[in-house]
């Protein structure tokens, strides 16, 4: 049997399939008919627009011959988008095999919606002869970006940001409860000066809440102003109507858009690549800490939690595998690739219009949903790790070399206060330590024969590698203030 035979139809993208119940949620806002129901509620809102003004019932019509709808009326209208439903997809779908158009399917379904309005509601209405006021004096892109904008921000509002905020919270608390808990710093993969395990995590949550801001600030704009953004149908076909004042309010007070006055034909989508290079870089910011997960299990730092029944290995039986965060690390790296290629396209177009965008777009599902999978990947994993702090003392008690940076740095500052016997202090401690392994007697012993006075050799005797750690848990708690303006550089 061919696999192409089975019905309904399986899956190509892993996305559709494997990872279907992990990506579902965007499919309420990133799926075709997602994007069809959203270009159907557009349509909507600009003929309630035309017809009542920007809130129903403040305005006389901008169209003349229109009257001004009844509440019952809009109610019905608002009803079509809402009703849309398997039956809709599949008449949407024939409409369009005839019109070979997308949004002239659209524009077709709603004019059916209209002229059964007086059958729905039991009298007459001004609706059945609104026809011509559905996708009025608009391109199929005025639709469009509007569509894709509300469909974006939606998906990004209600099921990735959701996801993204439960990673940043459990690092946060992470940080929190291992603020003061002792790790062995590697620089170059070198044992180097101690830190803090919350500390460490605090620098992500940190970086990642710098993007949030960037999330929270973003844009998310649209245009509806003809075919080639001059308004030149709708000055032709009704001059007398402020058609300018009309789109703005139309974008930024019935569908809650930042209103973009100058285009081309279609929308610039420089604001969707500002979106997508900040979520490409969140996701690269959150692969770099699946890595880094990755070898501090297999470092010993991070202990995994075996999942009863799971197999970790299908020949090696005691092997519990860091699965999670090596599906995260793929899934953010295709969502990147995507998201990367998506901000490069879209931002670009040949004069007034090209088609370019329209394939490209439809990619969108994908780039979110490869790093919603990764997302959860990675929050399924840090809920699966726990400290290994056995494993990180003995890393520490077994690196007494790392102490060599204080001891220098006191005899620089010795010297400096005229003490003596603290010439070449770098030198010295190298010779010491480079290269060797010592253990707290080695250290202890070089510190008193330095002759440091009491109080500073006092201090440096009391230095373990699990002591070292200066500052570090004094700033887990950094990790929520962003940059205030004061610690910006200015410019001349």
């Amino acid at each position: 049997m061919k696999l192409t035979d089975i019905k309904p139809s399986l899956a190509l993208s892993p996305l559709d399939g494997r990872y279907h119940k992990q990506t579902e949620p965007l499919l309420e806002y990133l799926s075709e008919a997602a994007l069809n129901r959203q270009r159907i509620a557009v349509e909507i809102e600009w003929m309630i627009q035309l017809a009542n003004g920007t809130h129903d019932n403040d305005s006389t019509p901008a169209v003349p011959g229109v009257d001004p709808l009844t509440a019952e009326e809009i109610s019905y209208l608002r009803s079509i988008p809402k009703e849309f439903g398997p039956d809709s997809i599949r008449e949407l779908a024939e409409i369009e095999a005839v019109t070979r158009h997308d949004v002239k399917a659209v524009e077709y379904y709603i004019g059916r919606r209209l002229d059964s309005a007086e059958k729905r509601l039991g009298h007459k209405t001004s609706l059945t002869r609104l026809k011509p006021l559905v996708h009025f004096a608009c391109t199929s892109e005025d639709i469009n970006n509007l569509s894709y904008a509300l469909c974006i921000k939606q998906a990004v509002t209600c099921v990735w940001s959701p996801a993204f905020e439960r990673i940043i919270a459990k690092l946060d608390a992470a940080a929190e409860q291992y603020a003061g808990m002792p790790l062995l710093s590697l620089t170059h993969g070198q044992p180097a000066t101690p830190t803090t395990l919350g500390k460490e995590l605090a620098v992500y949550v940190y970086r990642l809440n710098r993007q949030r801001t960037a999330l929270e600030n973003q844009e998310y704009m649209g245009k509806i102003n003809g075919a080639t953004g001059t308004f030149g149908a709708h000055y032709a076909a009704v001059p007398q109507t402020d058609w300018i004042r009309i789109s703005r309010e139309f974008v930024a007070i019935r569908l809650g858009l930042t209103w973009n006055p100058l285009t081309t034909q279609i929308e610039p989508h420089d604001w969707q690549a500002e979106l997508y290079s900040t979520v490409s870089h969140i996701n690269h910011i959150l692969h770099n800490l699946a890595v880094d997960i990755w070898m501090y299990i297999s470092r010993g730092t991070f202990v995994q939690i075996p999942v009863q029944g799971a197999t970790g290995s299908s020949t090696m039986p005691h092997k519990v595998n860091p699965i999670r965060f090596e599906n995260a690390e793929a899934n953010f790296e295709l969502s990147c690739a995507l998201f990367d290629s998506l901000s490069a396209t879209l931002v670009e177009t040949r004069w007034q219009r090209d088609l370019t965008d329209s394939t490209t777009q439809r990619n969108i599902g994908s780039a979110f949903g490869y790093s919603l999978l990764a997302l959860e990947n990675l929050a399924g994993g840090l809920d699966s790790i726990h400290p290994h702090n056995e494993a990180m003392e003995q890393e520490l008690n077994s690196n007494w070399e790392v102490l060599g940076e204080p001891v220098q740095t006191a005899m620089r500052a010795c010297a400096l206060t005229g003490a003596e016997g603290m010439d070449n202090p770098y030198e010295r401690v190298k010779e010491l330590m480079r290269g060797k392994k010592i253990d707290k007697h080695d250290v202890e012993s070089f510190i008193s024969a330095l002759g440091f006075d009491k109080e500073t050799a006092r201090r440096l005797s009391r230095l373990s590698p699990s002591a070292y750690l200066g500052a570090a848990e004094q700033l887990v708690p950094l990790k929520q203030q962003s940059l205030r303006p004061s610690d910006r550089p200015s410019g001349d």
